[in-house]
């Protein structure tokens, strides 16, 4: 695997439904129901280095976007793995040439496992923070996954910028009529 560093305080962004805007820093919506490179049950948060790529990925297979919240973060982390130029076979383990499968297909119409997600698991495994990769969206396109469960053990940090206190502190603000 090629490692790299984030950071200090790198700027990336994350789009996300508004009534979970009071939990920016959360990766319980990836857990419930997994994502491309997290198993469901296994947190993650998923970044983009610009908010036309957030916005994109957050979009996914929609024809409009839905209503969303975009959050701007501050993010360093040490010994992500970087897999932005692709997969090369004498770099990476052959699983990796399938880290761009159709996962949602996989999990949710064949009920297979994704191959992505056997992915996320390896790098968890290896105790690193997240995946530095290209947007399935928009090729040219950067994304981050970071692992919460890591953050302690390989102390990386991935912050909302909320100086003005913005972002709702509850759920009370959104209530369904």
């Amino acid at each position: 695997m090629i490692l790299t560093h984030i950071g200090p305080e790198d700027t990336f962004f994350r789009a996300f439904t508004p009534q979970w805007a009071y939990q920016p820093e959360s990766g319980a919506g990836a857990a419930a129901r997994g994502g491309r490179f997290n198993r469901q049950g296994v947190e993650a948060r998923y970044l983009a280095a610009s908010a036309d790529v957030a916005l994109l990925e957050y979009q996914s297979e929609s024809p409009i976007l839905p209503p969303a919240t975009l959050a701007s973060f501050l993010v360093t982390a040490e010994n992500v793995v970087d897999f932005t130029g692709g997969f090369v076979e004498e770099t990476w383990n052959p699983i990796w040439a399938e880290a761009y499968c159709n996962w949602k297909g996989m999990a949710f119409l064949d009920e297979i496992e994704p191959p992505s997600w056997v992915v996320g698991d390896l790098v968890r495994e290896a105790g690193y923070p997240g995946i530095l990769y290209r947007s399935a969206r928009s090729p040219s396109g950067i994304c981050l996954v970071l692992f919460p469960e890591l953050a302690k053990t390989t102390g990386y940090k991935a912050s909302v910028f909320d100086p003005g206190a913005l972002l709702p502190k509850n759920a009370s603000s959104w209530s369904r009529g």
